[in-house]
């Protein structure tokens, strides 16, 4: 299903349960899903690309992260000295 076809059945069903004040919130919903599935780094659900090297790969650093959020989140990486 696309976001958009959810969109407008999300859309369809608020105004049925007579909730419009959802309209807002579904719409903004939709952008973030639609952002976050076309991201640079979202991998690929086909399994044709990788999102980052196999953690247990040799060409991993010992101790380092192959989720490349984990830098976000301020996990210390023991493997640069943080």
């Amino acid at each position: 299903m696309t976001v958009k076809a959810w969109l407008e059945m999300a859309m369809h069903d608020a105004e049925r349960r007579g909730l419009p004040e959802l309209k807002p919130l579904l719409e903004a919903l939709a952008r973030a899903t639609s952002a976050l599935r076309t991201a640079e780094w979202n991998a690929d659900a086909t399994g044709d690309a990788a999102l980052g090297p196999d953690p247990g790969s040799p060409s991993t650093p010992l101790g380092a992260s192959a989720n490349p959020l984990d830098s976000a989140r301020g996990k210390a990486d023991p493997g640069r000295g943080r």
